[in-house]
């Protein structure tokens, strides 16, 4: 069953117009089409309808995920009393004891952060064991190097959903939602 994904307005790229009135037709792990709510409806009845208050476009490429899921520690919340919650790097990082348990546990966490503020593809490559399945497990797209995105009808149904204020309401990687905004 198609979802139409009905927010404020669609972007086809990053930084490209938004489209008031938009809408994303997804079925399965592919957006199939991408149009006026009105047509799109028209053109799947019954189709579940997902309303979104904000702007729907491509995810982010997190360009620095390299440095930020293997040169950082992400502190589990049981933690956060005796390390904070903010990354670990640098000295802080060093007088762990890390385990590739401890980087696995670590990755997993930094990785719904990235989700959460709406990135879909990573840049790679991962060299330690543990990050390196914590990524392939994601979902998330490794790409060698940076590289725009685009939402087009055929494409993998990779996207974002932000607000006016550029906070990521839901993140959604082959169709699924990863990340929604209570």
């Amino acid at each position: 069953m198609p979802t139409l994904h009905a927010p404020l307005a669609v972007r086809l790229t990053e930084d490209g117009e938004p489209l008031p009135g938009h809408a994303v037709a997804v079925e399965g792990n592919h957006v199939t089409a991408i149009g006026l709510l009105d047509e799109l409806e028209a053109a799947h009845p019954g189709a579940r309808i997902r309303r979104w208050p904000g702007t729907l476009g491509p995810g982010r490429c997190a360009a620095d995920a390299a440095a930020w899921l293997e040169a950082a520690y992400h502190p589990d919340p049981r933690e956060a009393g005796a390390l904070g919650t903010e990354p670990l790097t640098g000295a802080a990082l060093a007088a762990l004891d890390m385990d590739e348990t401890r980087w696995g546990a670590s990755a997993r966490r930094g990785l719904q952060r990235l989700l959460s503020e709406g990135a879909t593809s990573l840049v790679g490559p991962f060299t330690r064991p543990a990050v390196r399945t914590a990524v392939r497990r994601s979902g998330l797209t490794v790409l060698p190097s940076p590289r725009p995105s685009v939402l087009s009808p055929g494409g993998r149904a990779d996207f974002a959903v932000h607000d006016a204020d550029g906070l990521c309401l839901a993140t959604a990687l082959a169709g699924r939602l990863l990340h929604r905004r209570a």
